[in-house]
């Protein structure tokens, strides 16, 4: 019996949702974003005290927790990058296409780190 989720093969196991853990996982499956992450960590946490609220933090956490949901998973990986290569396409209907696709990866990405 294979413990993989139905989805397929993972890069890495998904991680714990802290700082620290999301960190590391970005470096093994996307090491080109860290400063990225690093930035819109530094931004959210900036906004968590002007705001006196986590929920900046929350969020960020969550945004690269989805982030890193993609990139793990192959399956996901390739229907983003797809579905971002026909986002601009000439005919309207493709494009709409790719926007739905695009806006369903996110979901299952979401809906999966969530749990």
């Amino acid at each position: 019996m294979s413990t993989l989720p139905d989805h397929g093969r993972e890069l890495i196991p998904r991680p714990e949702q802290t700082p620290d853990a999301l960190r590391a996982a970005l470096a093994v499956v996307a090491p080109g974003r860290l400063p990225e992450m690093q930035a819109t960590k530094d931004e959210a946490f900036a906004k968590a005290v002007e705001w006196q609220s986590v929920s900046p933090v929350q969020s960020w956490v969550l945004r690269w927790a989805r982030d890193i949901e993609i990139a793990r998973r192959p399956d996901l990986s390739s229907r983003l990058e797809h579905a971002q290569s026909r986002l601009e396409d000439a005919d309207p209907a493709i494009a709409e296409e790719a926007l739905r696709e695009l806006t369903a990866v996110l979901d299952e990405a979401m809906k999966a780190v969530r749990g």
